[in-house]
């Protein structure tokens, strides 16, 4: 079994990876950071010798890099398995006083780019009848909060891609499923002083996308709201 996680060297996306290859997959990681990837391929080495972990720097913002990748990890992998959109940015602001080109910039890599590499990989898995295409929402996708701008708006376009991807991939058997994370402790949260269980474990959520995968060819998880026992943030 073969699965790509974006944005895969931190927080969520890299207790995603661990949890999947610790459950049998092999990994696909990809950072702007080739210093991490490479940690992070001696990491899974060394814990999962019997795992291929296979390594891509690829800024996601780029339509065209995106777009490559997709055909590179094909030529590799041609049967995928698992997609995990995860790559993303947050930039706090209000939509009447962000920073021109914030909301270019969000869209670029919270929206694009997992369009394009899911579209990039679709064809295969149409093909075959068979995959699963997990978008990594936020609760940010159904509410909205002060200074979330075009990130909340980012999110809301991504939960819709999932919704209009889970009608269009039912006569293929793709599945398509929407987690939609609280507050988690990764590397945007930075030194937040909170205390250890204000936040929630990038591990919890990566245990929610592994048990999606563990169900049969004839269920699908389709939505997934995960938050903080004392609520959000």
């Amino acid at each position: 079994m073969n699965a790509v996680i974006t944005g895969s060297t931190k927080g969520i996306g890299r207790a995603v990876l661990m949890a999947l290859a610790k459950e049998g997959w092999n990994v696909a990681a990809t950072s702007r950071n080739l210093e991490d990837l490479e940690a992070l391929q001696a990491e899974v080495k060394e814990a999962f010798p019997q795992q291929e972990c296979l390594i891509h720097w690829v800024d996601f913002a780029e339509k065209e890099e995106t777009i490559t990748y997709g055909k590179d990890i094909q030529a590799i992998w041609p049967e995928i398995d698992l997609l995990v959109n995860n790559v993303g940015v947050f930039l706090p602001g209000s939509v009447h006083g962000e920073g021109d080109g914030s909301l270019e910039s969000t869209m670029a890599l919270n929206l694009y780019s997992p369009y394009y590499l899911t579209r990039a990989l679709l064809p295969g898995m149409m093909k075959r009848k068979t995959g699963h295409i997990i978008n990594m929402c936020s609760i940010a996708s159904f509410m909205s909060y002060p200074n979330g701008g075009s990130y909340t708006i980012s999110k809301f376009a991504l939960l819709g891609l999932s919704k209009v991807l889970r009608e269009e991939m039912k006569p293929y058997g793709i599945k398509v499923t929407s987690i939609m994370p609280g507050a988690t402790w990764s590397a945007s949260w930075g030194e937040a002083p909170f205390a250890l269980d204000r936040l929630m474990p990038a591990a919890d959520v990566a245990e929610a996308v592994v048990a999606c995968t563990r169900m049969g060819s004839s269920s699908v998880v389709e939505e997934i709201i995960i938050r903080p026992q004392l609520g959000d943030l």
